[in-house]
């Protein structure tokens, strides 16, 4: 009885040890889809559908933003793209039934292959879910729920953009002559959260332009600065009050009062051309992507077409 348990101890021990070398393997193979620049279908096939869907919105569907522009997508990376990576693994556990958790040491390699010395080999923990009897990847160094917070703060941001922006057509735009397409250039000096209010201190333009073949001509417009609060109503931001800057003489004073500790920051972007034009620039090109038009060119009232790309 006694070596017939003993016999059964080591077929466990050997079957837990297998299992752990298929782990292993399993790990190393899932290192090569940790995203590095950019996420391909590929990948899906590796990674759990939820967490593919969490990366997949981070590269490839926050509007506005280039992915590897963020320092929380180096929590998913040994270096910032520009060297090659290896992945040695150093032990891999099953947690539950569906669950493991393998440590990975990752090296920085140089173009032909040798190890990079000078840099520094970082410990990395992946998680693996085991779906449809294929172990993929479902977290790496706990991060999941930082990229969670970020898509939802990004969306936040968004949402506070369109209130403002359809703010600025409705309440302002109306008040100017008007040609078909009213497209405000919102540039924010700073942004707080007040309560179940959020203050956004801001330097606005709000043109309205004619679409002449593929140039955007110039109507109308102007600048509105000043504090606008939003608050929160039927699950979408909504502005409710926009402080304004006053003409003339009392600019100054009034833009001083509104701005307080951020005038000096609003003063430096109010008076750069350049910043302007670059800002209007690029959130025209968005607005002609979003709306699908057919537009190349921008003409100002008096100045010649330029194209839109090079308009700043």
């Amino acid at each position: 009885m006694k070596k017939l348990f003993l016999w059964a101890a080591v077929l466990l021990l050997a079957a837990c040890t297998d299992k752990e070398a298929q782990l292993q393997k399993r790990a190393a193979e899932l290192c090569r889809y940790i995203p590095g620049q950019e996420l391909s279908e590929e990948s899906k096939g590796f990674l759990t559908a939820d967490f593919y869907a969490v990366l997949d919105t981070l590269f490839h569907h926050l509007p506005g933003h280039e992915a590897m522009d963020h320092e929380w997508l180096h929590y998913f990376v040994a270096a910032d793209g520009s060297a090659i990576t290896d992945c040695e693994v150093t032990e891999a556990t099953q947690t539950d039934p569906t669950h493991a958790v393998a440590t990975i040491i990752v090296r920085q390699q140089r173009e032909d292959g040798s190890p990079d010395e000078s840099a520094d080999a970082g410990q990395h923990t992946l998680y693996m879910e085991l779906v449809q009897g294929q172990w993929l990847m479902s977290d790496f160094d706990d991060h999941k729920k930082d990229c969670i917070r970020h898509i939802a703060a990004s969306r936040n941001e968004e949402a506070l953009r369109t209130a403002m922006r359809a703010y600025l057509v409705s309440e302002i735009g109306v008040h100017y002559l008007q040609g078909e397409l009213c497209v405000p250039t919102l540039m924010t000096v700073a942004e707080e959260k007040q309560g179940d209010e959020t203050h956004v201190w801001c330097d606005c333009w709000v043109e309205w332009y004619n679409l002449a073949g593929d140039t955007l001509k110039a109507v109308s417009g102007g600048n509105h600065s000043g504090r606008m609060i939003l608050q929160q109503k039927e699950r979408a931001p909504v502005v409710t009050a926009f402080e304004q800057t006053a003409d003339g003489a009392a600019f100054l004073p009034s833009a001083r009062r509104i701005f307080g500790e951020h005038f000096d920051v609003y003063q430096n972007m109010h008076s750069n051309q350049d910043v302007r034009d670059a800002a209007r620039m690029e959130q025209l090109q968005e607005y002609i992507q979003r709306r699908k038009l057919n537009a190349r060119y921008l003409q100002d009232f008096g100045s010649e077409a330029v194209a839109l790309s090079q308009s700043h």
